[in-house]
């Protein structure tokens, strides 16, 4: 993974995330700009799979402030590039109850923007309430061992 540009706060909170991939994700010039800026919020943002192809929802980028005309609307859909093998599997993994897919991060590989994605199964929340009390758990004994 290369330089992180945003990360998806909630995705690991609300849901239980069993696979990932990387995707690449289709932008155009203002948009790339506005990332570089780190003008990117994926909070609410998932995927859907539609007609064969992935495109990711919710997803919100800033327009450019010296785009003027050439700015497109900050929550367009956006595709993400993946193989037809990998659509296939992702196809088969949310066809099971509960699946989704959460976009996680957001980051530069190199020159391209990469989108972290992953299929996830939603918490409950005694689920949340658990995890979080593991977490306190574990800081209670850390911070106790080193004294």
């Amino acid at each position: 993974m290369g330089k992180l540009i945003a990360k998806n706060p909630t995705a690991r909170h609300n849901y239980s995330i069993e696979n990932t991939l990387e995707t690449g994700i289709v932008l155009t010039g203002t948009e790339i700009k506005s990332i570089r800026a780190g003008k990117v919020n994926l909070k609410d943002s998932y995927a859907i799979i539609k007609n064969g192809e992935v495109f990711v929802l919710g997803m919100h980028i800033s327009p450019y402030e010296h785009g003027n005309i050439f700015n497109k609307d900050p929550l367009r859909s956006r595709k993400l590039l993946l193989s037809r093998r990998e659509i296939n599997k992702l196809i088969g993994l949310t066809k099971q109850k509960g699946y989704t897919l959460v976009p996680i991060s957001l980051y530069f590989s190199g020159c391209f923007v990469k989108l972290e994605l992953g299929v996830g199964k939603g918490k409950k929340l005694y689920d949340k309430r658990r995890e979080l009390a593991k977490k306190d758990d574990n800081l209670y004994i850390r911070r106790h061992l080193s004294l």
